[in-house]
């Protein structure tokens, strides 16, 4: 039995995410793995630094590059929440990431509706990971903004 499973990681994404929820800011948390280990955690930061591309997977992807020493993230996974936007696919295509394993999907402004094709041509996808419970956090988060 696998350890370290996709849900796993899912989870050490969504406490993230709570982090972001607990500080008021959308919550959106990643982490991004490498041989089985977690090499960079964050959330969305862009209420705080005022900053609209501080996205958890773009404060992530920053995170893991200093820790490897380099841009590229060539057999690293990364695990997050909320199916990426456009701006952070991108990104990610340029760190050609191996795998985006991410929780619940953006009908509005994720990658997949806008241009799927966005990704390195390596990086594979995996949708739908504990997307229930990311989804009620969003849920909920937006709900208690418009009350």
């Amino acid at each position: 039995m696998e350890l370290y499973t996709h849900e796993y990681f899912m989870n050490e994404a969504f406490k993230e995410a709570q982090k972001a929820y607990d500080s008021d800011e959308v919550p959106v948390g990643a982490v991004i793995v490498a041989n089985h280990k977690i090499i960079a955690r964050a959330h969305n930061f862009t209420e705080r630094l005022n900053d609209v591309t501080a996205h958890a997977e773009m404060q992530a992807i920053t995170a893991a590059a200093n820790s490897i020493g380099g841009k590229y993230l060539q057999d690293c996974t990364l695990y997050v929440t909320l199916e990426p936007c456009v701006m952070c696919a991108g990104a990610l295509h340029w760190t050609h990431i191996s795998k985006i394993v991410y929780g619940a999907r953006d009908e509005k402004k994720g990658f997949t509706k806008i241009h799927q094709q966005i990704l390195h041509p390596k990086t594979s996808v995996i949708s739908g990971v504990l997307e229930t419970q990311c989804s009620t956090l969003l849920k909920d988060f937006f709900q208690t903004k418009r009350k």
